[in-house]
């Protein structure tokens, strides 16, 4: 079976879409808990590494939001583009 390009494109898009949203959730969160931003992001760290993994980098360097916005959608891009290749190898017939 082939597969048209512009599905996996679209996929790949969505990937990214989905990374994107990931990194504006965690700044929202850290904006909404900005007092105490420090002890609440402690408790949460490991899931903010896992999910954005540009926050690792961020907290050795300064990076602003754009550029973390940016990162982990190209992260989470690259991803879906090495699931869909690999879920999309050829099968071969018996």
């Amino acid at each position: 079976m082939l597969v048209r390009s512009g599905t996996v494109k679209y996929r790949i898009a969505m990937w990214a879409g989905a990374g994107f949203l990931v990194a504006v959730f965690w700044a929202l969160f850290a904006i909404a808990t900005f007092p105490s931003t420090s002890e609440r992001m402690r408790d949460v760290w490991t899931l903010i590494s896992l999910t954005c993994p540009v926050a690792i980098a961020g907290r050795h360097y300064p990076i602003s939001l754009y550029e973390v916005l940016a990162a982990n959608a190209f992260t989470y891009a690259l991803a879906g583009l090495i699931v869909e290749t690999l879920r999309r190898q050829p099968r071969h017939a018996k």
